[in-house]
């Protein structure tokens, strides 16, 4: 009976089971682990800005740009590799953005008292 309403089902997961990225291998784990660094990034978004790392903040967009250009060269085209790697280059940018903000707000009135005091 389920095979009538799902005809082919067992093919599909079948092929997926077999893909060269798929589950069987290191390139289908690797980046589904890598989803907990993003994830983590995400939860940091809760942190206070001036608790943000630069160095760790710059790896993690470095490493989502390189890596998104490297998924789309090998063949086959890896897309878990893809997604995983983006989200992290854009949660590292959106998380400098966040440090740098609250460097230069910090900056400005610094600034504001030097210039009334000299």
């Amino acid at each position: 009976m389920a095979s009538s309403q799902a005809p082919g089902l067992g093919q599909k997961l079948r092929q997926l089971w077999n893909h060269p990225a798929g589950p069987k291998t290191i390139h289908f784990w690797a980046p589904t682990f890598k989803w907990g660094i993003s994830f983590a990034n995400i939860a940091d978004m809760q942190r206070p800005a001036e608790l943000i790392s630069y160095p760790q903040q710059c790896a993690i967009t470095a490493t989502g740009i390189i890596w998104s250009r490297f998924s789309t060269q090998i063949s086959p085209v890896n897309y878990n590799l893809l997604a995983v790697n983006a989200f992290m280059a854009v949660t590292g940018i959106y998380q400098l953005s966040r440090k740098i903000r609250h460097d230069m707000e910090k900056k400005e009135p610094e600034a504001a008292a030097a210039a009334t005091t000299a």
